[in-house]
Parts: C-alpha cells; sequence; structure tokens
C-alpha cells in the first residue's frame, strides 16, 4: 500500500513524462491539486483550461481565476457552448456526457496549433464506483485521468492540497447548475440562472454545503443536516429572497445534502 506522499512523487512523474499537458480545470478539490502538481512538474508547458459558460456560477469561475492567478498557473480561459445543444438541453441522463464532450472537442481544437498535447481531468479514485457519463467523453477524446493512475482519493487529495497551501482543501462538492434539474426535466437558461441566483443567496448566509434543486414554482433547498436549525432561524429571511428571484415554493429536503442527486 503506497503512502499519500509516495502517490504524488509518482503523479509528479507521470506528468513529467508528457512534456506539454492541458488540465481540464474547474476550481475544484481535485482539479485544483492536479493543476498545481502540473504546474510544479512542467512549469509554462502545463495549461490550465476553464470553461466559462451559464452552466457555470459567476462567482466560482472568477474564483477559480483568481486562484490560477495567484499560483502562477499557465491559465487560459474558453467559451463552450453545451447550453445551445439540444442533447444538453433535454437532460435525459446522458447530459454529463455532452458538457464535457463539448470541453473537451472545444479543448482539442484550441490546442491543435501547439502540436501533440496530453488532455488530463481531476477523475479520481472514488469516480470508479459511480456513474459518470463523462468519463465515456473522456475516453472518446483520450483523456487521461493522472490522479486516477496514481491511486489517489478525495480524503488524499484534501490532505495533499492542504499541505501545499492551495484554499480549496476544504472547498465543498460542486456540480454544473445543469444537475439541479431531475433527470428528465428540460433545462432552459432562465430557470438555470434562477437556481444560480437562489444559491448565491445560500452562500451570502455562510451556507458550505447546498444545492437548489429546481421543480418549477418550487424550489428545494439542500444543505447538510447540522444546518437545519440555521435554515429554520433564517426561514422567514430565505423564503422572501428565494421567491424574489421567481419561486412560489421554497421547500427543505429533510433527507438533508445528497451528493450526485439529480431528483
Amino acid at each position: 500500500m503506497k503512502t499519500i506522499e509516495e502517490k504524488e512523487q509518482a503523479l509528479l512523474a507521470e506528468l513529467k513524462s508528457y512534456g506539454t499537458l492541458a488540465v481540464a480545470y474547474s476550481g475544484g478539490v481535485d482539479s485544483s491539486y492536479l493543476a498545481d502538481v502540473a504546474h510544479e512538474a512542467l512549469g509554462p508547458n502545463a495549461r490550465m483550461i476553464i470553461a466559462d459558460s451559464p452552466s457555470i456560477p459567476r462567482t466560482e469561475l472568477q474564483e477559480a481565476i483568481d486562484l490560477a492567478t495567484a499560483r502562477g498557473w499557465n491559465l487560459r480561459v474558453i467559451q463552450t457552448q453545451e447550453h445551445l445543444s439540444e442533447a444538453y438541453l433535454k437532460n435525459d441522463g446522458t447530459r454529463c456526457f455532452h458538457c464535457k464532450n463539448e470541453l473537451f472537442g472545444k479543448m482539442e481544437s484550441i490546442l491543435a496549433e501547439l502540436g501533440e498535447v496530453v488532455l488530463a481531468h481531476g477523475a479520481i479514485e472514488d469516480d470508479k464506483g459511480d456513474v459518470r457519463p463523462g468519463t465515456q467523453a473522456a475516453a472518446n477524446h483520450r483523456v487521461v485521468a493522472p490522479l486516477q493512475n496514481a491511486g489517489l482519493y478525495k480524503n488524499e487529495i484534501r490532505i495533499l492540497s492542504e499541505r501545499r497551501g492551495l484554499p480549496t482543501a476544504g472547498k465543498a462538492s460542486f456540480a454544473c447548475l445543469g444537475s439541479r434539474f431531475p433527470t428528465g426535466t428540460r433545462i432552459d437558461l432562465e430557470s438555470m440562472t434562477q437556481v444560480e441566483k437562489a444559491e448565491a443567496i445560500l452562500r451570502a448566509r455562510g451556507y458550505g454545503q447546498y444545492r437548489v434543486r429546481h421543480h418549477g414554482d418550487l424550489c428545494r433547498i439542500e444543505v447538510e443536516p447540522a444546518d437545519f436549525d440555521k435554515v429554520m432561524n433564517e426561514r422567514t429571511e430565505l423564503v422572501s429572497t428565494i421567491k424574489a428571484v421567481g419561486y412560489k415554493f421554497v421547500t427543505l429536503d429533510l433527507g438533508g445534502y445528497a451528493m450526485g442527486s439529480s431528483a
């Protein structure tokens, strides 16, 4: 059994072997750690590519850009258009595939001018037990998963991120705004913006792990059970401010935050 230090050394060795690398960077725990190690291994030959689209809240995008700037990473922001794809908008269970397929396709197109550049994403060991349509998109574009190759798990990446002084070490899990719509419910940009505004209210009030699930006129809030009392204490203000962004009904899911939920 390898120690996390040995796993990180194996990761560094793999990244150095590529010579040039483009990391699909999102500002999350895993891709931020991968970006930092890639920068250590390859310097400016490690390129971090982040997608800008309505699927990503403006605050998340700006935080990711600020982190890359502070760490001196070679960052490029690209525009993706998954939100214009009917296959993405119909949200039939393959949404993540179409989102990642658009991202990796755009990365290939933009980086083609540089010659052979290896594409990498932040898949980790924990992901192997999940159904992840985006993994198929990665395979279609021959995108490597260095963190997975090194056998790194989420808890290990958090520890290693903290050692590197990365502010993402304790960051809550995040997924694109399209995940807030139940599978089978069509996504539209107006509703996606509505979700973003409602989640910004929770963020501003200090909630760490949260989701706003969109059910037409109804907003279903998911937070950690430990935050239920906080929600109840702020109930009047939360209901009024969330209704102001366009919802008629505001509910609290007593099951609490559930990672990967799409219903």
